[in-house]
């Protein structure tokens, strides 16, 4: 008999904070229990956390919403963050030149599984 195993996943698109930044979030909770990623995130002073907290919280509600499973047996599978498009702005600078200002933006992902 083999076990199977639920994948649950949430994205947050076009989150306005660059890749580099949200990445060491993200990288601090992959392969964490549940629980422990969240008190993990809470104490993380980064604008990065709290997304990625709130990300994660959102992620539990689609497990346990859809698929009917218990928050003690959840873990993070993976955890990861994707370019988004990048708005180009404008910004006057010496001799009547413009500069390029790029504000990046990301797309964060986690998906939970279930292990008993």
């Amino acid at each position: 008999m083999f076990l199977l195993r639920f994948f649950m996943k949430a994205i947050l698109r076009r989150a306005r904070i660059s890749p580099r930044k949200a990445k060491g979030a993200m990288d601090l909770i992959r392969g964490m229990q549940v629980e422990s990623a969240i008190s993990t995130l809470k104490f993380t002073q980064r604008k990065g956390a709290a997304l990625a907290l709130k990300l994660l919280q959102s992620a539990i509600a689609n497990a346990n919403n859809n698929d009917g499973v218990d928050i003690d047996y959840l873990w993070v599978k993976a955890s990861y963050v994707d370019n988004g498009p990048t708005l180009s702005r404008y910004m006057p600078a010496a001799h009547g030149r413009a500069t390029p200002i790029k504000k990046r933006t990301s797309h964060l992902t986690i998906i939970l599984e279930e292990r008993r």
